[in-house]
């Protein structure tokens, strides 16, 4: 297996990570990180974060871009290069797009550039990690239901961090280009995944699809916030199914882009 690369810490970089107000489920301080904790969208704390930044990795949580306008105008006042993380959803031609998720960050693209800030933009296809809100099912038996997903090329998001710090560590004038598109080496479905799983995990696995209103109503009694919830049904709906994949994570990082098989065997304890 190739050795993944280092991370910043390891190159002797040093970086400073925004961490949200801290609540029971949030992860505690990165090792060799400097932390600022306070919300994204308040001026004072992203002013406190960028004294001394000369380049920000930015992922925007939030389904609404309007509360990113006074972050915008802090990036453009200390100046800092901009690498912003998106979605190979993105249709370019669409004046709206396909749901929410997407919406927003088209949004939040044009307000960066109208912003002049110039940022280098990841689309990143479906992330592997979201694989990990079907654990406390995995825990309790051995089917997986959820809303169906079009089929994409699912990418490790191990690989997404690593071309980010590649990015983040590069001068603008070593990268060929603005906007680059990371995507696993695979189309997979979400039953494709689970079978992965299985496999990893030594266990007969199956996927089950549910209809959009019993899934909206599982995920809502589960507690996810309704925005969230609508916002992921329309976009197991509407999104189309994705025959892109690229080498632009080997172009970055050095190396292909790793198969969801792998990452599911290296993070099998996740799900038991």
């Amino acid at each position: 297996m190739p050795q993944r690369l280092p991370s910043a810490a390891a190159r002797g970089v040093r970086f400073r990570v925004l961490r949200p107000l801290p609540r029971s489920s949030s992860p505690g301080p990165r090792p060799g990180a400097e932390s600022v904790v306070g919300d994204l969208t308040d001026s004072t704390v992203v002013r406190e974060a960028l004294v001394g930044i000369d380049a920000v990795f930015l992922i925007w949580p939030l389904l609404d871009s309007a509360p990113a306008h006074d972050l915008v105008a802090e990036l453009v006042t200390a100046a800092p290069r901009v690498v912003y993380l998106s979605t190979t959803v993105m249709d370019d031609e669409a004046a709206r797009q396909s749901d929410p998720i997407v919406q927003v960050h088209a949004d939040m693209e044009a307000l960066l550039h109208d912003a002049g800030l110039r940022p280098v933009v990841l689309r990143s296809d479906t992330l592997a990690s979201n694989t990990r809100g079907w654990a406390s099912q995995l825990r309790t038996g051995d089917v997986v239901s959820g809303p169906d997903a079009a089929r994409t090329a699912v990418v490790d998001e191990r690989d997404v961090a690593e071309a980010a710090v590649a990015v983040l560590l590069a001068h603008r004038d070593q990268l060929d280009q603005d906007l680059y598109v990371l995507t696993g080496p695979e189309i997979l479905s979400r039953a494709d995944q689970v079978a992965h799983l299985g496999a990893a995990l030594g266990r007969r696995l199956r996927f089950q699809a549910l209809p959009a209103d019993l899934a909206r109503s599982r995920m809502l009694a589960d507690g996810r916030p309704g925005p969230l919830v609508e916002a992921l049904i329309a976009a197991s709906v509407r999104r189309q199914e994705s025959h892109c994949t690229t080498d632009h994570v080997e172009r970055l990082t050095g190396r292909p882009a790793g198969t969801f098989a792998r990452r599911a065997t290296d993070q099998a304890a996740e799900f038991s």
